[in-house]
């Protein structure tokens, strides 16, 4: 969340962040309930200062022998009195809090202004996409062809959007998960995480899923929910924690299952593995000083990338534009991977800062070598998604008799096989 006392200072700012967003967030609902919350902690504070003076009066009148029945009484009633000022006080700070929860992040400077994906800005390419010599096929039809990916059986046992993997489907995405997380940890520097897939409420409230995105969450029993990402639990390790300076930078990673209601309706991305209900992910997340946030965001966006330059997929970079902005982030880069089947880049990583948007949330701090006591910035980026990856591979190394080459960095991952064939087993 932001820092409400920069936010007073500077509600015009804010109040064009909010149009740059196309969000109709009302921040002068908050003002209101803002100016009531300290009108009545001024209240109860004189009645609380007047029931003192009153209350050393009583021990003054007690010691001349003097009656202290009406004086008793005052300060009874005036202690009545506070007692339902801070009642009103108690429910209008829980309003203001709860609606504080919602005033999204304020964009980077340099973030382009617009509307939606279609402002988003190109910054650059890598790799050209593949001429083939015959019309390629989508990873569905390849998947089901190979008898690596069962759809049906996916929505027999669970529900539409839920795949079954099979054979080298699922040595495929083991391969890919495993191929991340050691680039990440032998060459990037990033400590391996295995965290829970299940996290409480305040947990999802520090990184900025809950209140606004409930809708889209699993919720389970006991105050738990099934992560959407790996981003929850890694951030929230050091939630209500001051870590020293010399500590920064923290850099995790960390493969989970995610979970996503993902509601409505996407054409053909029901289709398919795009765009799942459950779906594997490869995470980066940074614990960082404010000073170097930005130029962390650029390595953390380069070791993204070099996951994709290593299997020799074709992508391109794009800054996303204030309207495509998601809620809690202060700037993004989303790598988009080339798909031959549409012709076009799909989103496979969004590398954000957030600033200290999510410290404050969940109250990470670390003090400064001064002695001074601030919020940490925080980081997190897909390293990559494991299942848009394996289309990407299976899309980009298909061959015209159905088979798919196996990208050479891969193959130490399943024991040296070069093609998938059909394998077809009885299951």
């Amino acid at each position: 969340m932001l820092d409400w006392k920069w936010v007073r200072e500077n509600r015009v700012k804010v109040e064009e962040a909010l149009r740059n967003r196309n969000t109709d967030f009302d921040l002068g609902e908050l003002f209101v309930l803002d100016d009531r919350r300290r009108a009545l902690q001024q209240e109860a504070d004189a009645l609380k200062q007047k029931r003192n003076e009153e209350s050393k009066k009583i021990g003054y009148l007690k010691k001349e022998g003097k009656d202290t029945h009406e004086i008793m009484k005052s300060v009874q009633d005036i202690a009545d009195q506070i007692k339902a000022i801070d009642e009103q006080l108690k429910n209008t700070e829980d309003q203001w809090r709860e609606k504080l929860l919602w005033i999204p992040n304020v964009p980077h400077p340099s973030v382009p202004v617009g509307h939606d994906e279609t402002s988003n800005t190109e910054i650059r390419k890598w790799g050209e996409p593949r001429m083939f010599d015959f019309e390629p096929r989508p990873h569905w039809d390849i998947g089901e062809g190979l008898d690596i990916l069962d759809f049906e059986r996916g929505t027999k046992i669970a529900a539409s959007r839920f795949t079954v993997l099979k054979g080298m489907g699922a040595q495929l995405e083991r391969a890919v998960m495993n191929f991340m997380l050691d680039l990440h940890t032998q060459k990037h520097g990033y400590q391996e995480i295995f965290p829970p897939f299940l996290v409480n409420s305040r947990a999802m409230t520090g990184t900025g899923q809950l209140p606004k995105f409930a809708e889209e969450l699993y919720h389970c029993q006991d105050d738990l929910y099934l992560i959407p990402t790996a981003e929850v639990p890694v951030t929230n390790l050091h939630a209500d924690e001051i870590l020293p300076e010399e500590m920064l930078p923290l850099y995790y990673t960390a493969y989970t299952a995610c979970f996503r209601r993902e509601a409505g309706s996407y054409g053909k991305d029901v289709r398919g593995l795009i765009r799942q209900h459950q779906f594997n992910k490869v995470e980066l997340v940074k614990f960082v000083h404010p000073d170097t946030s930005y130029d962390e965001l650029e390595k953390l966006l380069s070791d993204a990338e070099e996951v994709l330059q290593l299997l020799n997929l074709p992508y391109r970079v794009v800054t996303l534009c204030s309207g495509d902005l998601g809620f809690a982030s202060a700037k993004t880069y989303d790598i988009e991977v080339w798909i031959p089947s549409q012709k076009t880049y799909r989103e496979i990583s969004s590398c954000s800062n957030f600033e200290d948007f999510q410290a404050r949330r969940a109250n990470i701090r670390f003090r400064s070598k001064t002695g001074k006591t601030l919020f940490v910035h925080t980081l997190n980026g897909s390293g990559l998604a494991i299942g848009r990856t394996s289309v990407a591979i299976l899309e980009n190394y298909q061959q015209e008799n159905g088979t798919v080459i196996i990208p050479e960095v891969l193959r130490p991952y399943v024991q040296g096989m070069e093609l998938i064939t059909p394998q077809y087993r009885v299951m």
